[in-house]
């Protein structure tokens, strides 16, 4: 049986200091244990009075007793550090079986509630879906969106949930559209949009391929002075006209946003795929400058989890 101490001692004195952070922020939402110990290659996150606990695939062989006794201690240490029931724990694992990844749910509770980030709500689920609903590495991001937003217009594209624009909204946005090509993640948005308050005449849901929406708003002349755009770094859905490559595709995407950019405007431009480099062509059309050093939260311990971008027209 692995010793469990190492684990226990770092995620107590992670979770003393971080939430009194989360607290000051405030938010319900944030990173407590980040793959800390190589021993331990967890990611948990709090939600609430619930944790989200991410095992990621290391290729360690374990027979199926030793391996249930470790995650039982885990789990048993998660709820005795933060005070979280047993069962409100969700915990996703990647074990392989059969030669394919597996997701295992333990979590016993409703799957959506609500949870506060920086004073703005949102729906969760931390049993569904790979994800939550809440990107928590972006938070730094939203708030500079909240803090830029006010008297503009605002474009989300890849909008997931739709958080970006809530928080836009929240700064002061006059109008903004929010494409996702996913029916499920337009509703997340829309039930998002209702918590916190949003006109949805004001604040319009476009469920659209993003590619061919870039052509379509750049055709009808449409204009924003704020843009977010955060793409998968991999994607062939059947929905999708084609197969993204945020690698290959960067520069149609990017050119494609700044073509809606008003002169003064700004585009906020991210993605987590870990081997991306910036084409340099993009840098010479633009005025781009890398702020991942400070998009990425504190209670992230990973600072490479995505790379961010400013980017703005030469001429601004």
């Amino acid at each position: 049986m692995v010793d469990i101490t190492p684990f226990a001692n770092r995620l107590a004195k992670n979770f003393k200091h971080l939430a009194k952070w989360a607290k000051r922020q405030p938010t319900e939402a944030w990173r407590v244990y980040d793959k800390d110990i190589p021993q331990f290659p967890f990611a948990v996150d709090i939600y609430g009075t619930r944790v989200h606990l991410q095992e990621y695939d290391t290729g360690w062989q374990m027979e199926d007793t030793e391996y249930h006794a470790w995650i039982a201690a885990v789990l048993d240490t998660i709820a005795s550090v933060t005070g979280c029931a047993r069962d409100g724990i969700s915990l996703k694992t990647r074990r392989r079986q059969k030669g394919l990844d597996q997701y295992e749910k333990v979590g016993q509770f409703g799957n959506n509630f609500v949870v506060t980030e920086q004073g703005e709500k949102f729906w969760v689920n931390l049993d569904d879906y790979l994800d939550t609903g809440l990107f928590l590495d972006h938070r730094n991001t939203r708030r500079r969106v909240r803090d830029e937003a006010a008297g503009k217009r605002f474009l989300n594209l890849f909008a997931y949930t739709g958080s970006f624009t809530v928080y836009a909204a929240a700064g002061g946005a006059v109008a903004s559209e929010t494409v996702d090509l996913s029916n499920t993640y337009q509703d997340w948005s829309r039930r998002n949009f209702i918590l916190n308050g949003l006109d949805l005449e004001q604040h319009q849901l476009v469920r659209d391929d993003v590619f061919q929406y870039l052509e379509d708003a750049a055709y009808h002349g449409k204009a924003f002075d704020l843009i977010v755009m955060d793409p998968p770094s991999f994607s062939n859905s059947k929905k999708m006209m084609e197969v993204l490559d945020v690698q290959r595709d960067q520069a149609r995407l990017v050119d494609g946003a700044m073509r809606l950019l008003k002169p003064d405007g700004v585009l906020y431009f991210s993605n987590n795929l870990r081997s991306f480099t910036l084409d340099a062509a993009l840098a010479a059309r633009y005025r781009i400058r890398d702020i991942s050093a400070s998009s990425v939260p504190e209670d992230f311990r990973n600072k490479k989890i995505h790379q961010c971008w400013q980017v703005r027209h030469q001429e601004a």
